[in-house]
């Protein structure tokens, strides 16, 4: 910490043109690692699926309603949950939820029927939901202007590569010990994670700023001598609040907030929509075509593999270009493969790079989403404002597979399928450029970007 004290002055904007350091690159990466729990969450039913439903009987609308269980916790943590990080803090709200969906997963492990499972999914998924929010605004209020839109959607990676290992180990796993092994390996992970978050993961400075717990003033500067900040003599004085006041929804919905706000509900819900489907459905629906259990399970992999690379590459271009439109392009790419993706004339080797590129282009389009949603809210409604559009779109997440699996049982094959949802990333595409972000006319990683919802 500084000899010095320096007089009271906001430390967090202090952030946005300094050069990022270890510590700063350190609460990045712990949030990414929180997003692979994510990641392993939501395809640990996909993968195990076709074993679920072979030892239960199931048709296509009961698994269907089985894998949206978890989605519909997940909607639930993101709506109701993660509002409360902004009361109570961003790490204390990522430790509880982390601790929730570990048990979760380990007590689906001992489900007996399939109403069992599905209740535990519903708990597992309400943990989940309310990390999200946080993690992402984390990772958004510790990067720099420059780099914070490869920070959020570097993080967003962790989701990809948490379901890509996942995968890879649920094949094992299945095998050799059957599919509830892979819940129990997932809430032992998700446990270990929280251990993690426990040691390494900073609170939020903008938390620390506009609530000011009574130790604030010691935390900020215990922070401001990790990031190579001068420490504060005393807290600065408190911004007056502008805008609509009240309750947070109210300060969303009110009129500086309608418009963005409206537009990441839109967003959220018409991308998780398509999203879900083809990470959910992808692996049973390529056996059903013609491939391989393992090799449909392989294409479901590769599509996580892809996403690492797509979430990396989203990030270097919005560091270079306005955000809105790399993203907007990502989506419009997704829907052009998915419209091929299926189909019997394909070799094996051509399916498997179909998925790899819908995996990183499909999943580039959610980091966008993620990157988005910090830059349009002020620090005070930011976790509430992001926490209610992850949730938006976890209804999405919920509807699709039920949707897929009612269009199955009516005899819809696999291409109309993907044709079908490919236009839900289409329709989100127009949605995306309707966003009026404060970096439309420069790259989304200028000093433009730190505004929050100038519209």
């Amino acid at each position: 910490m500084s000899a010095s004290p320096t007089p009271a002055s906001a430390s967090a904007p202090a952030l946005d043109h300094k050069p990022m350091n270890a510590f700063q690159w350190g609460a990045v990466i712990v949030c990414m690692v929180i997003n692979m729990v994510d990641g392993f969450d939501v395809l640990v039913t996909a993968f195990a699926a076709k074993s679920i439903s072979a030892e239960w009987a199931l048709n296509g609308s009961q698994l269907g309603l089985l894998l949206s269980a978890g989605l519909m916790g997940m909607a639930g943590g993101s709506l109701f949950i993660a509002p409360w990080a902004d009361r109570v803090g961003r790490r204390p709200m990522i430790l509880g939820c982390l601790t929730l969906s570990g048990i979760g997963m380990l007590l689906s492990a001992m489900a007996h029927t399939p109403l069992e499972l599905g209740a535990l999914r519903v708990l597992t998924g309400l943990g989940v939901g309310g990390i999200l929010a946080c993690s992402n605004v984390i990772a958004s209020e510790y990067a720099s202007l420059r780099w914070r839109g490869l920070a959020v959607t570097l993080q967003s990676t962790g989701y990809a590569l948490g379901s890509a290992l996942g995968g890879a180990l649920a094949v094992w796993l299945i095998e050799q010990h059957g599919w509830r092994s892979i819940f129990l390996f997932g809430g032992a992970a998700t446990l270990a994670v929280a251990l993690l978050v426990l040691a390494r993961l900073p609170e939020s400075m903008d938390f620390l700023l506009t609530r000011r717990p009574a130790d604030a003033l010691r935390r900020i500067n215990t922070l401001n001598a990790a990031l190579g900040l001068p420490a504060l003599a005393a807290l600065p004085p408190r911004v007056a609040a502008t805008g609509p006041q009240g309750s947070r929804l109210a300060q969303l919905l009110g009129p500086t907030l309608r418009r963005p706000t409206l537009l990441v509900w839109l967003s959220f819900f018409t991308v998780m929509f398509g999203f879900y489907f083809v990470m959910s459905w992808t692996p049973k629906l390529l056996s059903a075509s013609g491939l391989t259990g393992p090799q449909g399970v392989t294409a479901g992999v590769l599509l996580s593999l892809g996403g690492i690379l797509g979430a990396a590459l989203l990030g270097l271009l919005a560091a270079r270009l306005p955000l809105k439109r790399v993203l907007a392009g990502f989506l419009v790419i997704t829907a052009l493969l998915l419209s091929v993706f299926v189909s019997s004339s394909h070799p094996l080797a051509m399916s498997y790079a179909l998925a790899f590129l819908i995996g990183a282009f499909a999943n580039g389009s959610v980091a966008g989403l993620y990157a988005i949603g910090p830059v349009v809210y002020p620090a005070q409604v930011r976790a509430t404002g992001l926490g209610l559009g992850i949730g938006i779109g976890r209804l999405g997440a919920i509807v699709s597979p039920l949707v897929a699996g009612a269009l199955i049982d009516q005899h819809w094959l696999p291409t109309q399928l993907y044709l079908g949802y490919g236009l839900a990333f289409a329709v989100a595409a127009v949605i995306v450029l309707m966003h009026r972000l404060s970096s439309d006319a420069a790259p989304a990683g200028a000093p433009a970007m730190k505004a929050s919802a100038a519209h």
